[in-house]
C-alpha cells in the first residue's frame, strides 16, 4: 500500500524516507535507544540509510509493516513508531523516542493514533506489545496507549544475539470501543 499520513493534536505521524536519514542517525546514535531495541550498535549511518531508503519503503510496499516517524509540526522528529504484521489480524507495535522529547507523552499519543488506524484500516484484531523485562519507559508508553500487560516470556525476545525475557500485552479493537474484524469469544474462566 501507498504509505498514509496520521495526526493528532501535537503530531505529524509519516513514512520516513531519504530525507530523514541525518534525523534517523542522529536519533539513534542514544545508547538507550541502542540498548532496549534492536536497532544495530554501534548505529552507522549506513543502518539509517537502509532503514529509511529500503527496509521502510518495502515495508509499505508488501504490507508487512507499517513504520511512522513522529513529528512536530515544526518538522523535529521525536520517535519512531513501527506496526509489523505478525499473522492474520495480529500485528506488533514497536516504537522508540528521542532522547530530547521524552517525557512530553509523544510516543503514547502516537501509538494511540497508529492503533485506531491499524483497527480500522488494517483490519487488525489484536495489536500485541513486547519489550524486555526493564524497560520501564516502554511499558509505561504501552500501558498510557491502553495496552493490557498478559505477563513475561521467558527467553522471548532475541537481542544482539543474546535472549531476552520480556513483558507482552495486547490492545484490543474493543478497549478502544472498535468492532473487531472477526468475531472474539473471551473466555469465561
Amino acid at each position: 500500500m501507498e504509505p498514509v499520513t496520521l495526526t493528532t493534536d501535537r503530531l505529524v505521524l509519516r513514512a520516513v524516507g531519504p530525507e530523514d536519514t541525518d534525523a534517523v542517525f542522529a536519533a539513534a546514535q542514544d545508547p538507550g535507544i541502542q540498548r532496549w531495541t534492536t536497532v544495530p550498535s554501534p548505529y552507522l549511518y549506513e543502518h539509517a540509510r537502509g532503514f529509511t531508503g529500503q527496509l521502510v519503503p518495502d515495508g509499505w510496499a508488501d504490507d508487512s509493516m507499517f513504520t511512522f516517524g513522529l513529528f512536530l509540526p515544526s518538522g523535529d522528529l521525536v520517535g519512531m513508531l513501527g506496526v509489523t504484521m505478525r499473522g492474520l489480524g495480529e500485528a506488533e507495535i514497536g516504537y522508540w523516542g528521542t532522547k530530547e522529547h521524552r517525557g512530553n507523552g509523544y510516543v503514547s499519543e502516537a501509538a494511540s493514533a497508529v492503533a485506531r488506524w491499524a483497527f480500522t484500516e488494517r483490519s487488525v484484531d489484536r495489536l500485541e506489545w513486547r519489550a524486555e523485562v526493564g524497560n520501564h519507559a516502554s511499558r509505561a508508553v504501552a500501558e498510557r496507549a491502553g495496552f493490557t500487560v498478559e505477563g513475561t516470556l521467558r527467553s522471548a525476545l532475541n537481542n544482539k544475539d543474546v535472549r531476552r525475557d520480556c513483558w507482552v500485552g495486547s490492545l484490543l479493537p474493543s478497549d478502544l470501543g472498535l468492532p473487531s474484524a472477526a468475531p472474539y469469544l473471551p473466555s469465561r474462566a
